[in-house]
């Protein structure tokens, strides 16, 4: 089984988006997203988990497993927010950390979806980058040490 280099996923996103031209139609797809995340179990809804920065709560929770890819979970108790969050774990999950690291994520503005964010959810989005980031730094610096 091939898996799906970061730039491929980002790339059948936005595929995705290109054939919804209303962002009433966007955010609607986006709300659909949040359905596909797995729920998240409650021992990780933890304060630790709980992002900071974002209106609504969102929780995310990353390990690597025994291959060495970083499995990313997360809910939110927000559709849209939880959407977002949906496509960053597919986008970003089952990865080496340090792939993780070095990607260039293009998806969030080809898909125009930083501009039609308001300030507080465009806020959030950069705190959930952050985190996973900063989950792809610890577990990629930990694997080299």
């Amino acid at each position: 089984m091939t898996t799906a280099t970061i730039d491929q996923l980002q790339d059948e996103i936005i595929e995705e988006f290109n054939g919804l031209d209303e962002w009433m139609d966007r955010y609607a797809y986006i709300i659909e997203l949040a359905d596909t995340l797995p729920p998240l179990e409650e021992c990780y809804k933890t304060p630790d988990n709980l992002i900071a920065g974002c209106q609504s709560r969102v929780w995310l929770h990353a390990e690597v497993d025994e291959q060495g890819l970083l499995q990313l979970q997360a809910d939110s108790d927000a559709l849209i927010v939880k959407g977002i969050v949906a496509m960053l774990v597919r986008v970003l999950g089952g990865h080496t950390p340090h792939e993780v690291r070095q990607a260039k994520l293009y998806f969030i503005d080809e898909i125009g979806l930083h501009t039609h964010l308001s300030p507080t959810r465009s806020n959030g989005l950069l705190a959930m980058l952050k985190r996973i980031e900063a989950y792809a730094v610890a577990f990629d610096t930990q694997n080299n040490a």
